[in-house]
């Protein structure tokens, strides 16, 4: 027996079980625990060397207002996961402190972007993600790979 599930959305998270009788020895019964998760997103920032790089959340949404939203900013570094800045409900941003980033500064603006300057050469290949708690138990994320220029 195969249940075939279509038009996937978060809503189908859950358990299923299948229960079938085989008469007249017992019922038989089978449960898988199905989790769907957001796919996230990811995007590419070309920057000049030594300029401000400012990276959006959520680059495709822009017809709702996210700045109210908890969120989390990491980076990608050897691939371990730093957190940069995270940002609950009607709080103010909370900065940590990241050896890589040294001589750099990172800023929370006011719509989520990221901004980090000045950008430096170690910074090509990097990659950002964030991570939106945009309602309960659901979140959004998005990653950005950034690409340095030089002049």
């Amino acid at each position: 027996w195969v249940l075939h599930l279509e038009n996937i959305t978060m809503s189908l998270t859950g358990q299923y079980e299948c229960t079938f009788v085989t008469y007249p020895y017992a019922t038989k019964a089978a449960k898988i625990q199905l989790a769907v998760k957001a796919e996230g997103k990811h995007y590419l920032k070309k920057v000049w060397l030594k300029q401000i790089l400012e990276i959006l959340c959520l680059e495709d949404e822009t017809s709702e207002n996210f700045s109210t939203y908890p969120l989390k900013w990491l980076v990608d570094e050897n691939g371990r996961k730093e957190e940069l800045v995270t940002k609950e409900a009607s709080s103010p941003a909370v900065y940590r402190n990241s050896r890589m980033l040294y001589g750099q500064k990172i800023l929370l603006d006011l719509n989520n972007a990221l901004k980090v300057f000045p950008t430096k050469i170690t910074d090509d290949g990097r990659v950002f993600s964030c991570h939106m708690l945009y309602h309960p138990e659901k979140v959004q994320k998005s990653s950005t790979t950034v690409i340095v220029f030089g002049k």
